[in-house]
């Protein structure tokens, strides 16, 4: 489908505007079923699994020594790694875009602190106290072009150019971008401006003194922090395979980032020929040049990763490909750097990833599939739904939760036994807490229940007969084989089956569905006509 774009042309000298309509390419289109067409083939645009952007506190035991080392990613959604340490010496250090690490006090000196406001603020920390002794930077002049000698060896160093270096490299809006979903982890995870609506996408000198905090008082073995103006948190660190820490990029995200591309490449050719052209000649189409955009998107569905040629064996095989989840590809892992750790089935998958469908060999583990109850909320978390329990009472109350707010809770199992009147049978209910413990509490602690048996495991292993029978590694090769069945000519209901047939065929979008319920009225090689039963 073709886009077009109003464009305007502003002269500031004369204040005039020239406004034009542009025409901006050919975009590919979603089909109903949600595939695209692409060159005459059928494609499908999967879905990937990544780190979400935010921050992250992590343990290391240093080998040499046995002590207990902490550090802290600030990872955007796009921009420079912000790195910060504690190292065997107990000194605090910054890595500014994995650039060789320096005194943590000569960042915050460059933001302009002074030594006292940084003893006033950390000088309950030891290490803070030792750090700030052993940098021998004077003053917030010395500590930027410390930094600027840092990141641009061998240019001479001003202390403009270093001003703005640091500026534009995390406080500016066009390098730097948390986007929406990376904003709502850092201050979820630091306690900043918690229930405030979500305004800016950079970051903030509060959120890197935070940070900074945060990580002393980890490494000192605190467990609470209370922010400035804020509420206290938990001090602890995180772990990266945690599904609140994974997100998932779904296609109008991955599009959009191929567009900005193709857009920034734009913006330099409009801004070369708004230099070279007469002033009253120019139009907005004269300036604009659509080829890297057009470009950028061929190239995104045409050569991609994440842009795959449709299985097509069996109504499932396309219904599964497009709810697969895949960890690979740009800005994801690549499979050799992909350790143990981050194949394994992790507690948070529960009703969100199924733990049985996944390829065997090099990907194992890497591509996953959603689980069949499971949703994706605006953020990219994928949510799974529960019924909730008030008073030991279940309740037909449905409630999806994200895996960090079902960290909070006490889940029941979908198949404790129940009465009428929604009341647990027995007076010992046996549920799951965080980090997958599982035990038995009085009814009255439990918070929510599974909705169904099935919620935790994807489309094709919920149609395997007796699942709860089978080796899980046989499950595995089952659910996987079945997507290579070929169909019959004449196709007939199965003798046995789990109930998940109908929705599966539906869902797939490969046979035909009647709108409303009715009666068929007449049946032809093109068409067939229904009476629906409101006439």
């Amino acid at each position: 489908a073709p886009l077009f774009v109003t464009a305007e042309f502003i002269n500031n000298n004369t204040g005039e505007i020239k406004s034009q309509t542009v025409f901006m390419g050919d975009f590919p289109m979603m089909t109903e079923k949600g595939t695209f067409i692409i060159n005459g083939t059928e494609r499908v645009v999967v879905s990937q699994l990544v780190r979400s952007p935010g921050v992250y506190f992590d343990e290391t035991i240093d080998k040499s020594t046995d002590k207990t080392l902490h550090s802290v990613k600030v990872i955007p959604s796009r921009g420079a790694w912000l790195e910060f340490d504690v190292d065997k010496r107990d000194t605090v250090g910054v890595g500014i875009d994995r650039k060789r690490r320096q005194p943590v006090t000569v960042l915050l000196k460059a933001l302009g602190w002074t030594s006292e406001q940084i003893v006033e603020r950390f000088g309950f920390s030891e290490i803070m106290r030792s750090t700030l002794e052993k940098d021998n930077t004077v003053g917030t002049d010395e500590a930027l072009l410390d930094i600027y000698r840092k990141l641009r060896p061998g240019e001479p160093p001003t202390k403009e150019s270093a001003q703005t270096l640091l500026e534009n490299l995390f406080f500016k809006e066009k390098r730097y971008d948390l986007a929406r979903v990376g904003r709502y982890k850092v201050n979820k995870k630091l306690g900043l401006h918690v229930g405030e609506p979500i305004t800016s996408s950079t970051l903030t000198e509060e959120d890197v003194v935070a940070t900074i905090e945060y990580l002393v008082r980890l490494h000192e073995g605190q467990t609470t922090m209370t922010v400035p103006g804020g509420v206290e948190v938990p001090v602890e660190t995180d772990d990266i395979d945690h599904f609140g820490n994974r997100r998932l990029r779904t296609v109008g995200e991955l599009i959009q980032n191929q567009i900005r591309v193709g857009m920034s490449r734009m913006e330099r050719v409009v801004r070369e020929r708004m230099t070279t052209q007469d002033v009253e000649a120019i139009t907005p189409q004269t300036l604009i040049n659509i080829r890297p955009v057009v470009a950028a998107i061929k190239e995104f569905f045409g050569t991609s990763q994440l842009s795959q040629f449709m299985d097509q064996n069996n109504p499932l095989s396309g219904l599964t490909h497009k709810r697969r989840l895949l960890a690979l590809g740009p800005g994801g892992l690549s499979r050799e750097r992909a350790g143990l750790e981050v194949r394994d089935v992790h507690p948070s998958h529960y009703g969100r990833m199924c733990p049985i469908e996944t390829p065997e060999g090099p990907n194992i583990g890497l591509i996953g599939s959603l689980s069949v109850y499971a949703r994706v909320n605006p953020f990219g978390f994928i949510e799974t739904p529960y019924r909730k329990v008030v008073d030991g009472v279940v309740s037909d109350e449905i409630v999806y939760l994200t895996a960090d707010e079902e960290d909070r809770h006490v889940v029941a199992q979908a198949n404790s036994p129940i009465d009428a009147d929604g009341r647990f049978v027995e007076p010992r209910v046996l549920v799951r807490r965080k980090a997958g413990e599982v035990e038995y509490v009085p009814s009255s602690e439990v918070d929510y229940m599974d909705v169904s048996p099935r919620q935790m495991v994807s489309v094709a292993t919920a149609m395997i007969p007796f699942l709860e029978h089978d080796d899980a590694n046989r499950a595995l090769m089952g659910a996987n084989m079945q997507r290579q069945a070929v169909p019959l000519v004449r196709s007939e209901a199965p003798l046995v089956g789990t109930g998940m047939e109908l929705r599966a065929a539906i869902d797939a979008g490969d046979v035909v569905v009647a709108e409303e319920s009715g009666v068929i009225e007449e049946v032809s090689a093109d068409y067939i006509t229904v009476m629906h039963d409101n006439g």
